[in-house]
This record gives C-alpha cells, sequence and structure tokens, in this order.
C-alpha cells in the first residue's frame, strides 16, 4: 500500500513541477496568467477510527486572473486594461470568439485591427445621433479603419486619406485624415465572466467561454466593474520569478521525499524477504 500511497505524491509532484515550469516559461509573455496546483487527500474506510490515507491527487489546477505590472510601449494600438475586462477577438476564418488580456494589436492590409495571429479585436460601432451604445444589446464588430474618408455624407471632392487613431480611456476610437477631418468609430468591447476560472486556455493568451465560466458579459471601458484603457502600453505576465523558483524548490522536495518513502518502503520489503528465506 506505501508504494502506490507514495506513487501518488511522485506524480502530484511531477504535475506540480510541470505547472511551475510553464509559469517560468511564460515569464515574458504578454497577458499571461500564472496558473497553481491544489492537492486533496485520499482515505479509505468509513469508521472515523481506523481511516487509513491512501496518498493524494490533483484536485484542480486553477489560473490566478489577478492583473501584471504595465508597460509603456507608446504604440499606438497597443492597449493594456486597467482593471476588470477581457478584449474581444474573433477569428476571420472559423468565427471563434476568444478573450484576452493580451493588447498587442496591428492593422493589416485590409485596415482591420489584429493580432498577430490574424484575430480581429471586437469594437461596438459608434450608433447614428442621438443614439448611445448598449452593450447589454449591441453586437460587437471587427475593427476596421478606413483607408480615406470617401465614405463621409456628403462624400468630399478629394477623399482624404487616413491619418491615424487614437484611443481614449473609456474605448473611444477616433480616426484623422490628412484634410484635418475624424471620425468617432465606436469603443472597444470588454467582456466579464462570472467565473473567469472556468475559462478554458487555449494558447497565444487566448481563452475561450465555457459552460464553467458562463456566457460573457459586455460592457465598455471605464463603465461599472470594466476597467478603463491605457493606449501606448501592453499588460505583461503576472508572474513573479521569485515566488516560482521557491515553488519549484518545493515542489523539488516533495518529489524527493516522496521517492525517499519509496526507497525505504522497497527495503523494508526486502528484509521482511530475507527474513522469510
Amino acid at each position: 500500500m506505501s508504494f502506490y500511497t507514495s506513487l501518488s505524491g511522485l506524480k502530484n509532484a511531477q504535475t506540480g513541477l510541470s505547472v511551475t515550469a510553464n509559469n517560468i516559461a511564460n515569464a515574458e509573455t504578454l497577458g499571461f496568467k500564472k496558473s497553481r496546483t491544489l492537492f486533496s487527500d485520499l482515505v479509505t474506510g468509513n469508521n472515523p477510527k481506523m481511516q487509513l490515507g491512501i496518498g493524494s491527487t490533483v484536485q484542480s489546477i486553477t489560473q490566478n486572473q489577478s492583473m501584471g505590472p504595465i508597460e509603456q510601449t507608446g504604440g499606438a494600438l497597443d492597449l493594456a486594461i486597467n482593471g476588470e475586462g477581457f478584449f474581444t477577438k474573433k477569428n476571420p476564418i472559423s468565427g471563434e470568439t476568444m478573450y484576452t488580456r493580451s493588447g498587442a494589436f496591428s492593422v493589416d492590409d485590409e485596415g482591420f485591427v489584429k493580432d498577430g495571429v490574424g484575430n480581429r479585436l471586437q469594437i461596438f460601432e459608434q450608433p447614428a445621433s442621438p443614439a448611445v451604445i448598449d452593450p447589454s444589446t449591441d453586437t460587437p464588430v471587427d475593427l476596421q479603419l478606413p483607408k480615406d474618408n470617401s465614405h463621409f455624407t456628403p462624400a468630399p471632392t478629394t477623399p482624404a486619406a487616413f491619418a491615424g487613431v487614437t484611443l481614449a480611456n473609456d474605448g473611444t476610437i477616433k480616426v484623422s485624415y490628412a484634410d484635418g477631418s475624424n471620425e468617432t468609430l465606436g469603443k472597444v468591447a470588454l467582456a466579464q465572466f462570472s467565473a473567469a476560472d472556468g475559462l478554458r486556455q487555449t494558447g497565444s493568451s487566448n481563452w475561450v467561454a465555457t459552460g464553467l465560466s458562463g456566457e460573457p458579459e459586455y460592457g465598455l471601458p471605464g463603465a461599472g466593474i470594466y476597467g478603463g484603457l491605457s493606449s501606448g502600453s501592453l499588460e505583461r505576465s503576472n508572474v513573479d520569478i521569485t515566488e516560482e523558483l521557491v515553488g519549484l524548490i518545493t515542489m523539488q522536495r516533495y518529489f524527493q521525499a516522496n521517492a525517499k518513502a519509496i526507497d525505504t518502503a522497497s527495503q523494508i520489503s526486502q528484509t521482511v524477504l530475507n527474513l522469510r528465506t
């Protein structure tokens, strides 16, 4: 029995080491959230005075959604959320919606604002005056920057080329043109979940909603529980290297102790066998 009890400890230590190693490996990954391993004990028997522990098992691997440090970059499309919420992105090919804290965006040749693999940032379009954006009913759409102002009404005699884009703390997206005119495209859509630790990781600092996380609740930056935006900034990983190295040493000792217990049990078994012979 002691062999299997210690073996469960070895397996748990291996899982803990893998989680810690993954945290350390992603210490420089933008928007990454560290994980931790939780263990639970295993027992046998119904008599509370005769119950025997038979090892441990991995109860869960949970993510810490605390905010990482903010780094200033100066890029107009580098965005950080100062508080709660996730950026919403959509894959233009599969249509899959995903969520992230990594706000490193750029513009493709069609004017769509995207991440490094082509997923498009979602916004709430600016409605015609006097209507206002209502996240509870409006549907997020791809953010596409216009090439010029030829779509203005009335159309200009000579269209002016796109000159730049700015994003305000409240998520308002404004574009300017070479002739000095400007336009508000809408506001960045942020999502929140009743149980963010139920989100499923898909890699590249992206998450997708699950039955455990619940459906996304959309809002605007700086409104209610949603944090404001910082343009020209990026959120770094929330991994604390010192803390992870301490955890690495702890898991190593945990592994060594269980291995020693197996070695001791093996020596006892061998002694018993020698007595019989």
